[in-house]
């Protein structure tokens, strides 16, 4: 299936379409950063009851990206993806204030309602974010539009990163009138989801596609898997992430325990959320010009290998002040955006590697097995964080003894080390070295003609 192409797109409109992350992160930032930390800490339950939960969902989340990226191949939404996001947006908002409701009943059936509301909350989530990513193969087929593109996704998913780390918890409180955690948590998820509507839906309207598949007999199920099963760009770059991501979630759902726990003062901690997202939004133009003398592929190697000596180097010296740490978090921050961008980047190249090595052109198959693999190392990353606390003897909203502390304090170094080492071994077997794609697309061209 051959891509047929249009007038590029101006830049101004790419980066109205790459605002679209800015509402996605004020949903996924939050998920990341603060609803583990909210499930034990503001809610009391057991770290290992609340990595299940989050898991679960985890994984279930990643099902249903899968599944709506599948659909998405095989029927694109009535009047197209723009109309469909500015729907989804609403019912997207919704699902985000339920994630934060308190529990309806105590027991079980609070956690019952709890879980139901997360699962809502990312089946919603998937709904939605699929045809987005989607979206960004059809925007442009140039390489460099789409760098441009996963840079400034990069940059306004970073911007929101910030106003969830710093402005959660205090506009949540003044919004809800209450210092109670969990009200302040909700009123800060009801001004999240009224930006994040209004956004995608700015974004959906103004919404026009460069790249339009040749409509053709869909691809089944099965196809969409066996292509992305013998694409090796995709393969690769993929299983390396999932190794990325590990790495980063255990290191990013530690910042508010070690803050607590280690240092005793919670507001650094959000505070060091807060600058990690300036430092990352502030680094991704670095990024974008290293890729270009580098290569995006050279990219990964460099920020991985800068992030391996920092995470050495925490795990030899022991931080117990605020300041050294936050000064820790935003450098390693920095680079962890390097890699992000990396892997945003080469993403869509792999919709047109699959396409010349399988003859199939499947972008929701890529973008929905994509968030499923995610997902699921999301997943996994919580449980080793949780089995690795749960071991160490943590107990939530209590001092923890020196043992505790330095079993903890491993687990957060050395496990998130092995995994970004796994990732460079897996990111060398990827075929999209610099000039790859551009040869690839030249030879697409070339057969359609």
């Amino acid at each position: 299936m051959i891509a047929r192409l249009r007038a590029a797109p101006a830049r101004l409109r790419l980066l109205l379409f790459a605002f679209g992350d800015f509402a996605f992160n004020l949903y996924w930032q939050s998920i990341m950063l603060f609803l583990l930390f909210y499930y034990t800490e503001a809610l009391d339950l057991p770290v290992a009851r609340a990595a299940a939960i989050y898991t679960i969902a985890s994984v279930w989340d990643g099902l249903a990206n899968f599944l709506a990226g599948a659909i998405a191949d095989r029927r694109e939404p009535g009047r197209g993806y723009g109309r469909f996001l500015m729907l989804g947006s609403i019912p997207l908002g919704l699902a985000f204030v339920l994630t934060y409701m308190p529990p309806l009943a105590s027991g079980w059936w609070g956690i019952a309602t709890i879980f139901a509301g997360h699962l809502l909350f990312r089946t919603a989530y998937a709904a939605v974010n699929v045809p987005y990513l989607a979206m960004s193969a059809r925007v442009s087929s140039d390489s460099r539009d789409r760098a441009f593109l996963a840079g400034m996704r990069m940059l306004f998913g970073t911007m929101a990163a910030v106003l969830v780390a710093r402005g959660t918890l205090p506009l949540g409180a003044w919004l809800s009138g209450s210092a109670v955690p969990a009200q302040a948590y909700l009123g800060a998820a009801i001004l999240f989801a009224i930006l994040g509507t209004a956004i995608l839906m700015l974004v959906g309207a103004s919404y026009r596609e460069q790249v339009a598949p040749a409509r053709t007999q869909p691809p089944s199920i099965a196809a969409s898997l066996a292509s992305l099963a013998a694409n090796r760009a995709f393969v690769t770059l993929n299983l390396a992430m999932m190794a990325m991501i590990v790495a980063v979630t255990i290191l990013n759902k530690s910042v508010l325990y070690y803050f607590k726990y280690f240092i005793g003062d919670d507001v650094a901690g959000q505070s060091a959320l807060a600058w990690m997202g300036v430092v990352g939004a502030a680094a991704v133009p670095l990024w974008m010009l290293l890729q270009r003398l580098l290569g995006t592929r050279g990219l990964w190697f460099l920020a991985a290998g800068f992030c391996m000596a920092g995470l050495a180097l925490f795990a030899g010296a022991h931080i117990d002040r605020a300041t050294p740490m936050q000064l820790f978090l935003v450098a390693m921050q920095a680079l962890i955006v390097g890699l992000h961008f990396a892997y945003w980047a080469m993403l869509p190249n792999t919709v047109e590697y699959g396409e010349k090595a399988t003859g199939l052109r499947v972008e929701g198959a890529v973008f929905g097995m994509a968030a499923l693999l995610q997902r699921i190392a999301i997943g996994l990353a919580t449980l080793l964080l949780a089995s690795g606390f749960d071991a160490a003897g943590y107990v939530a909203n209590v001092r923890q003894s020196e043992a505790t502390l330095a079993a903890m304090r491993l687990t957060i170094a050395l496990v998130p080390l092995a995994f970004l080492a796994l990732s460079c071994v897996l990111m060398l077997l990827n075929p999209l070295g610099k000039g790859a794609h551009a040869r690839i697309v030249k030879d697409l061209e070339r057969r359609a003609n």
